[in-house]
């Protein structure tokens, strides 16, 4: 019996040349999920298309360089989800104004990632009452100044600036339109 040629068989070259593509292309994996506390090399690391985003962000360069004026003494905890696209927008937009203030800046900074379930770390998703990402929370001495959820009403920086000097406090969120901005 004699076996079937290639041109008898018009789909074979193209199945063949498929396989060839499939074998030689990568497959798409998907950018790490980052659980717990984290630093912004690590998420950078993870997700190169954080840094991107950070390149193209357009902070408003007064409010960022303001970051370095605050009064010191506040932590900042940055919650977020890797696999969040609000964090993916607002933090690397946090990062350019951090690095536009021009060096420290006068309060401790930390993120910590939590998974998409937001069941991981469970204590500070159960401390801060966390329900959506990113939340940026503003603590001083040892009290809750206010916190921004999701989106920035007007810019992260702006927002961030003005939980850290005093003049707004509360919950800040463009998303959320029934926890209106509080200002004093």
């Amino acid at each position: 019996m004699k076996s079937p040629s290639p041109t008898s068989r018009p789909c074979a070259p193209l199945a063949a040349a498929l396989l060839c593509v499939s074998l030689a292309t990568p497959a798409a994996v998907p950018a790490e999920e980052l659980v717990g506390s984290v630093t912004r090399e690590e998420i950078e690391a993870a997700h190169p298309d954080w840094v991107q985003a950070e390149v193209a962000a357009a902070p408003d360069a007064a409010a960022a360089q303001a970051l370095a004026a605050v009064p010191p003494g506040a932590e900042v905890t940055v919650v977020l989800g890797t696999w969040c696209s609000d964090s993916a927008r607002e933090v690397p937009r946090l990062w350019r104004s951090l690095d536009e203030a021009g060096g420290e800046v006068p309060f401790a900074l930390r993120y910590v990632a939590i998974d998409e379930e937001k069941k991981a770390p469970a204590e500070p998703i159960a401390h801060f009452a966390i329900e959506f990402v990113p939340t940026v929370i503003v603590v001083r001495e040892g009290h809750e100044v206010g916190r921004i959820v999701e989106v920035a009403p007007h810019g992260i920086e702006k927002d961030l600036l003005a939980l850290l000097t005093g003049m707004a406090h509360g919950v800040l969120s463009a998303s959320r339109p029934a926890e209106a901005p509080q200002s004093r």
